[in-house]
């Protein structure tokens, strides 16, 4: 049996996983995102509970936003702020005698679509996350790949190419992580918001309300998705450039769009070497499930 851990800015959530992934166990709290001590508290206290209904304790994995330095074991999450330059493993060690691994919470769902999911046997699969932010991992034959300071697939912070400021007329958005316009601040739910607002003059609050009047043929709505699926091919195209894939599987609340998957072959193809096959291109098998399923598999990919 495997502890997962899904930890997000707002709410934590552990799930128990028998060893053919089976929930055996699940129980969440709210994050205490600012007071770091509170933080450490929050997840001993899952733990406790899990061990108390499974009857046995389990080595854990933890996902979640940010990028975890290899070299250092210290966290940098944004959304996370109480928890931003700190090594969680060491210190939740000291609090409490277990097998423990943190990882970023796209990569731990790159790890669960290789690996029974979505992308299963496939020798190269990208995760790209599409949500709240952007995110990637890499897999090769099922094993993640997470570079010399563990930022293997952070295709999110990747700059914007100039000649799509040129064709769209875009503006330079300052991205929270310290660089400017990364294409995470234009493929993102905000992002595609922004968008919007620049095509209509009007700022919507939720990405669904644009998704919605593109479908009823609002010629804005229409005009700002067509600009997301242009940026997201040419930023995808990088990736598909460098790795050469055999697919790519979506997460996150953008990757539910089916237009998406309609729109987004063609575009890629525009911009990937002509060398190169397209990959595939999947929406994920465990859904939203998916990155704690990953994180119950972390350690095993360290080993």
């Amino acid at each position: 049996m495997k502890y997962g851990f899904d930890i997000g800015g707002t709410k934590m959530e552990i799930v128990a996983f028998d060893d053919d992934f089976n929930i055996q166990f699940q129980q969440r709290k709210p994050t205490p995102s600012s007071n770091y001590n509170s933080f450490l508290d929050s997840i001993v206290e899952l733990i406790k509970q899990a061990d108390a209904v499974c009857g046995i304790t389990n080595e854990i994995g933890i996902g979640m936003p940010g990028v975890i330095n290899n070299k250092t074991g210290k966290l940098i999450a944004s959304n996370i702020p109480g928890a931003s330059g700190q090594n969680i493993v060491s210190d939740l060690k000291t609090r409490i005698a277990r097998n423990i691994a943190v990882g970023n919470d796209a990569k731990c769902f790159t790890i669960s679509e290789a690996n029974g999911g979505a992308a299963d046997g496939l020798e190269i699969v990208f995760g790209a996350i599409l949500g709240t932010g952007v995110g990637g991992g890499l897999c090769i034959n099922g094993q993640l790949i997470s570079g010399a300071s563990g930022a293997t697939g952070e295709w999110g912070h990747s700059p914007l190419p100039a000649f799509l400021y040129k064709k769209y007329d875009l503006p330079l958005l300052a991205c929270g992580c310290g660089l400017q316009s990364c294409i995470e601040k234009y493929i993102s739910g905000s992002g595609v918001i922004e968008l919007y607002y620049l095509c209509s003059g009007n700022r919507l609050s939720e990405t669904h309300e644009i998704i919605d009047l593109m479908r009823q043929g609002d010629i804005n709505a229409n005009k700002a998705f067509r600009i997301f699926i242009d940026i997201l091919a040419c930023s995808l195209a990088t990736m598909v450039n460098v790795y050469d894939p055999n697919a790519i599987v979506f997460g996150g609340g953008l990757s539910k769009v089916d237009e998406i998957y309609q729109l987004l072959p063609q575009q890629l193809n525009k911009y990937i070497i002509s060398s190169i096959s397209m990959p595939l291109l999947l929406k994920a098998k465990f859904g939203d499930s998916s990155g704690v399923r990953g994180a119950a598999m972390l350690l095993q990919q360290i080993k």
